[in-house]
C-alpha cells in the first residue's frame, strides 16, 4: 500500500469518526429521543434542525466518496479492518470533547485494535 491510498483511507476513517462525534453533539441537546408514529414528524424535525447533525451527515457523505476511492486500490480485506481505526479516534475523542469514560479495560481494547489493525495492514 503506498502512502496515497494510506492517505485515503485514513481520511475515510477520519470523516467517519468526526460524523460520529458530530451526531452526538447534536443529540446532546435534544436529550433522550423517543420515536413513535406519533412524535416521528416532530422528532425528525427536531434532529435536523441540529447544525452539528447536518454536518455529520455531509462527513458520512463525504467519507463514502473517499471510501470508494481507497477501495478502488486497495483489497477490501486490508482495507475494512482500518475502519477499527474510527473507535480509537472516537473513544479518545468522547473522553475528551463529552468526558465519556476511558478506563484501563477500554485503553486495552484500544491497543488491541491497534494492534490488530498494524497486523492486517502489514500483512
Amino acid at each position: 500500500m503506498n502512502a496515497t491510498t494510506f492517505l485515503f483511507l485514513l481520511t475515510g476513517v477520519l470523516l467517519n469518526a468526526v460524523a460520529q462525534l458530530l451526531l452526538k453533539a447534536g443529540v446532546r441537546p435534544l436529550g433522550p429521543l423517543s420515536v413513535d408514529a406519533a412524535t416521528f414528524a416532530s422528532t425528525l424535525g427536531r434532529v435536523l434542525g441540529q447544525g452539528p447533525i447536518l454536518l455529520g451527515l455531509s462527513c458520512y457523505v463525504l467519507s463514502v466518496g473517499v471510501w470508494l476511492v481507497a477501495l478502488s486500490r486497495v483489497d477490501v480485506s486490508i482495507a475494512y479492518p482500518m475502519l477499527s481505526l474510527g473507535y480509537v479516534v472516537n473513544a479518545v475523542a468522547a473522553y475528551w470533547l463529552f468526558g465519556e469514560a476511558l478506563g484501563p479495560l477500554r485503553c486495552a481494547g484500544i491497543a488491541f485494535i491497534l494492534l490488530g489493525v498494524f497486523m492486517v495492514a502489514r500483512s
